[in-house]
């Protein structure tokens, strides 16, 4: 049996004027590989990321001392379409509370609903419901 080893691999190299029996003695004493880790599967991970995109988003108006209340009445009927009680009881709870919730929907359109009352000159935030 013809056996050489290369300086790049601790694994014997086996010549064609090799036989069976001497192939099979060397394979033996090659250790075996190392199977790979196996992931667990990410379930948990992936419903808590469901869970969490169904939570809706919600825009805020938060009072300012610069807006008036009928300025304030007009912004939420023209931007969201809320009939003038509507848009009253909102502004009030604005003027009274601090701050009212003018609408809710998916994080993209929360961000459009800032953007629009802050373009109104109205102080705005969003933030998930919880």
């Amino acid at each position: 049996m013809t056996v050489c080893s290369s300086p790049r691999s601790s694994y014997p190299v086996l010549m064609a004027s090799s036989t069976a029996p001497e192939i099979e003695d060397k394979v033996a004493e090659v250790p075996p590989k190392a199977a790979s880790p196996q992931a667990a599967p990410a379930e948990t991970t992936v419903v808590a990321a469901d869970e969490a995109q169904d939570v809706p988003w919600v825009t805020i108006v938060w009072d300012d001392p610069v807006n008036l209340m009928h300025y304030v009445t007009y912004v939420f009927q023209k931007l969201f379409g809320y009939s003038k009680a509507k848009a009253t009881e909102l502004m009030m709870q604005v003027h009274g509370e601090g701050k009212a919730v003018v609408s809710s929907g998916d994080r993209d359109k929360m961000e459009i609903d800032v953007r629009k009352l802050h373009a109104a000159g109205l102080w705005a935030t969003m933030q998930q419901d919880k």
